[in-house]
């Protein structure tokens, strides 16, 4: 059996992981869902939050519960703390998964990977070093695609959404290279794997850290796919873990 670590994207905490989580722990896994530091039932409380707290967040998780052979998944914006993270403790780990989402390399940040119009919208919303969640019709049109998700689910995820810690996006990610010979794998799922492939080839910013050895897969959906497609998201990553 494996232990699981999920980590979720921007403005979601640990219970976007419960429809991937029940299926996985029913098989005997051990998974911990993480709400990182700002978000949900961790909202309160001041202060500037940033990369460096979302890194310590995981890396504490490690040690405090003393967890090895971790399989550690990023959803999205997950992908700085999860690849620092990793880079720090690599021998807990054993793959590192990025689901819909791709590696940053050493020196970047999440807004740099972000389209120009969307980073300049997203500095102009931020509120008290918070950034609320934009519409489901904003992120569609940036790429975030909401194939697969109903009205009901559109609104349940809305309304449970927090306004995430600018830092998460702003910081850039410092790396020494110590996740580099980890066994990693990438889940395309807001694009077919052709495409992705492409990006690779052509030097696209978001995939120049993925080499030859990755483990590249493809789960057809929106770009919540723990919302859309729980049970074959479960699926895939058990499978994940055992290669």
């Amino acid at each position: 059996m494996s232990t699981f670590v999920l980590v979720p994207g921007f403005w979601l905490g640990g219970w976007a992981w419960d429809e991937v989580a029940e299926p996985l722990r029913a098989a005997g896994h051990t998974v911990h869902a993480v709400t990182l530091p700002g978000l949900a039932e961790r909202a309160g409380g001041g202060g500037e939050i940033g990369l460096e707290d979302h890194i310590s967040e995981l890396t504490g998780l490690l040690v405090r519960e003393d967890l090895w052979e971790v399989v550690l998944v990023a959803h999205s914006g997950a992908t700085a703390p999860v690849g620092g993270a990793a880079d720090r403790l690599p021998e807990r780990i054993r793959r590192v998964v990025y689901l819909d989402t791709g590696p940053l390399i050493d020196g970047s940040s999440v807004s740099d990977v972000w389209q120009p119009d969307f980073r300049e919208t997203a500095e102009a919303s931020v509120v008290d070093g918070r950034l609320p969640m934009p519409s489901w019709e904003y992120l569609a049109a940036h790429g975030a695609s909401i194939e697969g998700l109903d009205e009901a689910t559109l609104a349940r995820v809305a309304e449970r959404a927090t306004a995430h810690p600018a830092g998460a996006f702003r910081d850039k990610l410092k790396l020494t290279g110590g996740a580099a010979d980890l066994p990693h794998a990438l889940v395309s799922c807001s694009f077919p794997l052709s495409q992705v492939r492409e990006m690779i080839a052509a030097g696209h910013p978001f995939f120049t850290a993925i080499g030859p050895r990755w483990e590249l897969r493809e789960l057809p959906t929106g770009h919540w796919p723990m919302f859309s497609r729980p049970a074959d998201t479960a699926a895939l990553l058990a499978e994940l873990a055992e290669l």
